[in-house]
């Protein structure tokens, strides 16, 4: 212990501890580098196979077309289904039907009110009313759910079972 670790008071043995365990230490380090290494070297032969420079170069600038082409078809879908909204808004799209027996005299609902509303409530009713002497039909144009004309019971039935879209069954038409 008389040399220089000696002067300094340092013990050999842990100096040579300590440098024993940072080898260690750096041969792990090593072999975590090498494995990340022949995995990246591993992608890049998977993304490169059968290209050069040149045709990487070909196939991106192709992908990038191919991007501007979906994106255009994007916005033309995108178009379309706005256009098909508007479209929507001015159809028929709501629908409400009551039976009745109009005169209480046929003894079966052969009579009926039929509602057809677009998407803002508007639309017509239609009322066939159904007699021994015949049938009469009636229109009446309704405005945001609203008729001008004085409704009778059925029909403010009819209109509301289209507006509020109530579901009725096949069953109860018939009573």
């Amino acid at each position: 212990m008389n040399g220089i670790l000696g002067s300094l008071g340092i013990d050999p043995f842990y100096l040579f501890l300590a440098v024993f365990v940072l080898q260690i230490v750096i041969i792990i380090l090593m072999i975590i580098l090498n494995s990340r290494y022949r995995n990246l070297q591993r992608s890049y032969s998977t993304f490169m196979r059968g290209r050069s420079g040149k045709n990487l170069e070909k196939a991106i600038f192709k992908k990038f077309a191919e991007l501007e082409e979906i994106s255009a078809l994007v916005k033309k879908n995108r178009d379309d289904v706005d256009n098909i909204r508007r479209k929507m808004e001015s159809h028929y799209q709501k629908a409400g039907i009551v039976k009745y027996d109009a005169f209480h005299e046929m003894g079966g609902n052969l009579s009926f009110v039929l509602t057809m509303l677009d998407e803002k409530d508007n639309g017509w009713i239609f009322n066939a009313m159904h007699s021994r002497e015949g049938c009469y039909t009636y229109i009446k144009e309704v405005v945001n759910g609203e008729s001008y004309i004085e409704l009778a019971e059925e029909e403010r039935q009819c209109l509301e079972k289209a507006i509020y879209q109530e579901e009725y069954d096949i069953r109860d038409m018939d009573k």
